[in-house]
């Protein structure tokens, strides 16, 4: 009896109802067109700043997906490094986060280029660089084995698992991805935005990894979204809103996977969770005006480096409150260096202590939160 997609008859040939998927389709290419075209608008600068921050979110909450936080600056800088962005000072990155920026760059700035077998187990060797898991030493730059028994994604305490889905045999992966690789690479007529939604769930039916198939899955799944946006810039991150749905995510690929070929409800969901991501591209957009706007208002006051690098950090969005203990942390200056710092900023009106109780005097910039 079959269990999973991959047995039924008609696999890997997926179906869906094209005219049940017709209006949703149109609305979210709509949305799509009008995004590019109003970052079109910008100017340079601008657009660079917004694909900066979509692409540096995009590569943490894809981790985050998985369980993984990694640290933010180090992977921006590791992407502004890599783009030849300017953004002051960069802060070191590890090896494990330069190896997830390699494998997102590759797949989007290089879009155009074929999905081989070889980009794909380099792509793997990135994320995995010493060779392990965890604490797990797993088989890297290449297909998993037998030995490493059945696939499965589980959940629950031991003695209690929950099995929520088998992935096929070790020994079909050579077949499975030679067919997933000569119809990615191929022309079959569908609209780009669906063949993502198609290439997402086909590669993590498959599973040829060992670890790391769901970051994988959704890297490919943004080249096939920079194919149909024709650029290499990023400006909406579909990895921050499946995080948002994580649970909605796979409960929806558990319940196509143990299903026919027929993925129409897989391509729907797929298609409301870009839409949705589009509203998080029109906030990261306002944030970036927003930051414009400040600096032109400011454009004749002068800044030392650790308050233009401070100011900085706060107009991306600086995550919790921000103390004299946190300034003189990140900036690696004294508490009273940091403390000289603030108090000048706020004689000038740029910052303004919070208002609420605790024990540490927080501070926040001092235009309105409409302002961005």
């Amino acid at each position: 009896m079959a269990h999973y997609i991959y047995d039924r008859d008609g696999w890997p040939n997926l179906e869906w109802d094209k005219a049940a998927l017709a209006d949703q389709l149109a609305h979210v290419r709509h949305r799509q067109g009008r995004l590019l075209g109003r970052m079109d608008a910008l100017g340079f600068s601008l657009r660079e700043e917004a694909a900066l921050r979509t692409l540096t979110e995009d590569v943490l909450k894809s981790s985050e997906i998985e369980g993984e936080i990694l640290d933010k600056e180090q992977v921006r800088s590791s992407i502004a490094r890599r783009l030849g962005i300017d953004v002051g000072a960069l802060k070191p990155a590890d090896r494990h986060v330069d190896g997830v920026v390699e494998m997102m760059l590759d797949a989007t700035q290089r879009f155009d280029q074929p999905l081989s077998e070889e980009r794909l187990l380099g792509w793997h060797a990135s994320l995995f660089p010493t060779g392990y898991s965890g604490l797990s030493k797993i088989v890297v730059g290449a297909w998993r084995d037998e030995n490493a028994g059945p696939m499965q994604v589980i959940s629950g305490p031991i003695g209690r698992e929950k099995v929520h889905y088998e992935a096929p045999a070790a020994g079909r992966l050579a077949d499975e991805m030679r067919a997933f690789l000569g119809w990615f690479n191929g022309d079959a007529g569908d609209d780009p935005v669906v063949k993502a939604a198609l290439a997402h769930l086909w590669f993590v039916t498959v599973h040829p990894f060992e670890d790391g198939n769901g970051r994988i899955a959704r890297a490919i799944a943004d080249m096939a979204l920079a194919r149909s946006d024709g650029s290499p810039q990023r400006f909406y991150s579909m990895s921050s809103q499946i995080r948002l749905e994580r649970k909605d995510y796979y409960d929806t690929l558990e319940a196509t996977q143990k299903g026919g070929v027929d993925v129409t409800g897989w391509i729907a969901w797929f298609l409301g969770c870009l839409d949705r991501a589009f509203d998080g591209a029109e906030a990261t957009l306002a944030t970036v005006l927003a930051a414009a706007r400040f600096w032109e208002t400011h454009a004749g006051e002068a800044f030392n480096e650790r308050q233009r690098a401070m100011l900085q950090r706060l107009l991306a969005g600086f995550e919790g409150k921000l103390t004299s203990s946190k300034w003189a942390t990140i900036t690696k200056c004294s508490q009273d260096t940091a403390g000289r710092d603030i108090d000048d900023l706020i004689t000038r009106g740029v910052l303004v202590r919070d208002i609420g109780g605790g024990r540490s005097t927080s501070y926040a910039l001092a235009h309105s939160k409409a302002d961005i």
